[in-house]
């Protein structure tokens, strides 16, 4: 048998006495590209054979297995059931999870939520809007980190061509890649250091003739750049494009036969006719969201009681379930040819104008900033929380434990909607409020000069379209109210698009119906210098560079007014934290006794825990953050801290306790960790023969400090009892003799002195 197996080596699944034959795994489908200098590489056929597609997607040591599997839905959801899902394994960065189960569970993390987005976003609109009755899933997870290469870009293309190599239809393929600039030159797929030099930071999306998504941050970069950047970009990954078509050449499996769904035409014109008639247009023009939803609910109600009366569809159960799809198609057309012949929008505005803004700061008595920010029907409650360093959020992750000092979380409880759903952090609010982050992040203070934990929370309270932007607008408000030093103000708009054929008419500050209808959602924040952070998401199938151009120069005009009406409610930061804030104070210590502010086991740094309330960071170096509650409580904890770190000055008294006891005298310790010699001609005022006999170990002796030389410290008992008898203290008299003088050698444990009596004396006895 064993002689028969290198003949069926080559053979798949081929059947020998009972035996079951494989394809080589060593011999996988491999093609490669050259994108941004390096290369990259797509296999498949080595690993997840029994996925519909899979697809390793490798760059310098970083991997990631991306897969795609669906399965026949039983019935239709009403949506496209599209599932993403990116995982980090540990061990591709040679790490053990840090949770208490050491394995990677429980719900995803930040990061891996938010790389989940990038994926869906791309790739969700290039299937079918309807009539894929299959229930799709694909997951990407990294199984190998070199901490060089970004994983996430390489997820995003991964995913693509997995998809592509699926039977699954699909209108791909697209490619990810990185933006980041470094002195003034773009750079493709930057390295984990590159970027933390970079002043942008874009992954974008596209395919071989247009953007499909956008996300990132920067620093205060001017559109053009960014517009460059993302033409730049395109270009730079289309090797990637080029790649996933010769994959799927090579290795792609059948494409399932697929009819895209179309409504009944007959049934399309009764009820367009019905939707009409019921005053469907009227409704569209109601400028107020829940005046116009109850609207829309009446002549749908009017349209299904017409049907459910006619004999030709009362009993057609199907034709009756797509009549809600159908109106919401009317609506579209009918919102969108009112925009592109007549110019109006939905709630009567031009293209171009920003809805009225309402601002208040300062509207909670005891949080430490908040503002409430209102933009339309679209309203945000921004609140600004200051802490210590012990509030870091501390995260496990590939390049190690991450550590944040700025946090931004947003949230968008049913009620902001009228609706009822269940409470839960949902991937939307994370990927909003890490956009909202990363607008901010920019215009923060240095951590050297506000050493302050920060966390910025935005509730929505009513939403209308724009309420992510809302929480850039609120938090820049909410910081400047809680004394934060920022930079500038930061401000965001999101803006829309119709496009029908070769016109095109680009919408600001758009309602949440015009996100609905329209063909774009751009979302641009930043300064009146510049950008700080972009996120766009088009369902057509790309957007051009003609494009993107217009939709930012009328955000620069859109984002600079609403900069205007800002500065009218807080123009600049507050000059004083507020009193509710934790109070901070710096005090630098030698290092050499931070083990004694600390305390055998943390003894000493409890007790002033306890005592004041305060919390106190310690560094190698010395310097010590002290965060309290109030300015009492920090004056006592600098107190307590200082104490260990006292020097003693020249001729003041001190309650010493005798540390030591030798021949030449006695060690005191006349300040915490603060030691002194008392020689024994300074013991008393008369001749002492034995230190014992008046310094004992333990015991506290009063002495004056009358020599300091560096670290050597002399004291005086005799000085002290001097004075008390009436005789000043005169520095000279108690001195040393000079070096030459002594005839000594002079180390710091004083047996330089006791030579030098030593040879003195046998000089009187010669």
């Amino acid at each position: 048998m064993a002689d028969d197996l290198p003949a069926f080596a080559g053979i798949p699944f081929a059947l020998r006495k009972g035996f079951f034959m494989y394809q080589d795994i060593f011999e996988p489908i491999r093609v490669t590209a050259m994108v941004g200098g390096k290369e990259v590489i797509l296999e498949t056929g080595r690993m997840a054979n029994q996925a519909h597609g899979s697809v390793w997607i490798q760059c310098g040591g970083t991997v990631v297995l991306v897969t795609v599997c669906s399965q026949t839905l039983e019935f239709d959801k009403g949506f496209f059931p599209l599932t993403v899902e990116y995982s980090e394994k540990m061990y591709a960065a040679g790490r053990i999870p840090g949770s208490f189960f050491r394995r990677e569970i429980g719900r995803p993390s930040e990061r891996e939520t938010l790389v989940s987005r990038l994926i869906d976003r791309p790739l969700r609109p290039l299937f079918p809007k309807k009539g894929l009755n299959e229930d799709v899933q694909v997951l990407a997870s990294v199984i190998s980190a070199d901490q060089v290469n970004d994983s996430d870009v390489l997820a995003l293309t991964g995913a693509s061509a997995a998809v592509m190599l699926s039977p699954l239809p699909f209108d791909g393929p697209v490619a990810g890649g990185r933006i980041g600039r470094i002195n003034g030159q773009f750079v493709l797929n930057p390295t984990f250091e590159q970027q933390e030099q970079s002043d942008l930071n874009i992954v974008f999306a596209a395919s071989a003739d247009a953007l499909t998504m956008v996300e990132g941050e920067a620093r205060f970069v001017p559109e053009e750049v960014i517009i460059d950047a993302l033409e730049w970009g395109r270009q730079q990954i289309q090797p990637l494009v080029e790649a996933q078509l010769k994959l799927r050449e090579l290795a792609g499996k059948p494409k399932m036969a697929f009819t895209p769904h179309a409504d009944d035409p007959v049934l399309v014109a009764r009820v367009k006719e019905l939707a009409l008639a019921a005053g469907l247009e009227e409704a569209l023009r109601v400028p107020e969201k829940m005046a116009r939803k109850d609207a829309r609910k009446a002549v749908k109600e009017k349209v299904m009681e017409n049907l459910k009366s006619d004999p030709a569809w009362a009993e057609n159960d199907a034709a009756l379930k797509s009549v809600g799809d159908m109106i919401s198609d009317l609506e579209k057309k009918l919102v969108r040819a009112r925009i592109v012949n007549e110019g109006t929008r939905i709630d009567g505005r031009d293209t171009k104008t920003v809805r009225p803004i309402q601002i208040q700061t300062g509207l909670l008595p005891r949080a430490h900033g908040s503002a409430l920010f209102r933009r339309g029907e679209t309203k945000s409650m921004v609140v600004t929380t200051l802490g210590s360093s012990t509030d870091e959020q501390r995260m496990d992750s590939l390049i190690g434990d991450v550590t944040k000092r700025f946090m931004l979380h947003y949230n968008f409880p049913p009620f902001s909607v009228g609706e009822v759903k269940p409470v839960r952090v949902s991937r939307r609010e994370i990927g909003h409020g890490a956009l909202a982050e990363k607008s901010l992040r920019p215009v923060l203070p240095a951590d050297a000069d506000f050493p302050f934990t920060l966390r910025v929370v935005s509730e929505t309270l009513e939403s209308n379209g724009s309420s992510s932007m809302a929480a850039v607008c609120g938090g820049s408000l909410s910081l400047m109210d809680a004394g934060v030093p920022i930079s500038a103000p930061v401000a965001g708009v999101a803006m829309g698009l119709i496009k029908e054929g070769d016109k095109f008419i680009v919408l600001t500050d758009i309602l949440g119906d015009e996100d609905a209808l329209g063909d774009m959602d751009f979302k641009i924040a930043g300064t009146a210098e510049g950008v700080t952070g972009v996120q766009m998401d088009i369902k057509i199938t790309g957007l051009t560079t003609e494009i993107m151009r217009a939709a930012m120069k009328q955000a620069h005009e859109g984002r600079h007014h609403i900069l205007e009406e800002m500065a009218k409610a807080i123009g600049e930061p507050r000059k004083e934290l507020s009193r509710f804030a934790p109070q901070h104070a710096e005090v630098f210590v030698n290092p050499d006794i931070i083990r004694l502010i600390i305390g055998p086991g943390g003894k000493n740094i409890k007790a002033i825990t306890a005592a004041t309330g305060a919390s106190v960071d310690i560094e190698d170096t010395g310097r010590v953050s002290i965060f309290a509650p109030t300015a009492e409580a920090l004056e006592k904890a600098r107190e307590m801290v200082s104490y260990y770190d006292q020097r003693p000055d020249l001729g003041k008294n001190y309650l010493a306790k005798v540390r030591k006891i030798m021949e030449i005298g006695a060690i005191v310790e006349v300040l915490p960790n603060v030691e002194a010699l008392v020689h024994v001609s300074q013991l008393d005022v008369n001749r002492v023969e034995q230190p014992g006999d008046v310094a004992r170990l333990g015991e506290d002796m009063m002495v004056k400090v009358i020599e300091i030389n560096g670290d050597r410290i002399r004291a005086s008992r005799k000085a002290v009892l001097l004075e008390e008898q009436g005789h000043p203290w005169n520095p000279e008299e108690t001195a040393r003799p000079p070096r030459s003088d002594r005839g000594d050698r002079g180390d710091r444990n004083g047996r330089g002195d006791r030579g030098g009596r030593d040879r003195r004396d046998r000089g009187d006895r010669r």
